[in-house]
């Protein structure tokens, strides 16, 4: 791989054009890992809380333009998901889909 400069320069273009939601599922991953860090969490919560969140904002981040919201905001909530955590996330989700589900 090292000695292929095409490759280089096809993974730094895919990076280029899908930054913020990368950098959305990263952020959370590692605020989430430190969060869990923080709170006294065994290392296998650590690992998959990060997984969690990062997968999560990674989802969360690439719809936000159906929602009419830019881009370049994935990080916010990206950091946003990683600091409440997959729970108060999944809870929170619930709430907004059931209030939904009631006016149909």
């Amino acid at each position: 791989m090292p000695d292929k400069p095409e490759t280089w320069a096809w993974l730094s273009a895919w990076l280029q054009q899908h930054w913020p939601p990368v950098y959305a599922g990263l952020l959370a991953g590692v605020i989430a890992g430190l969060r869990v860090i923080y709170g006294g969490g065994t290392w296998r919560r650590v690992i998959l809380e990060a997984l969690l969140c990062g997968a999560l904002a990674l989802a969360g981040s690439s719809g936000l333009e159906m929602l009419g919201i830019a881009n370049s905001a994935g990080p916010f909530f990206g950091g946003v998901i990683g600091l409440l955590g997959v729970e108060a996330a999944r809870v929170l989700a619930l709430r907004l889909f059931a209030g939904k589900a009631v006016q149909l």
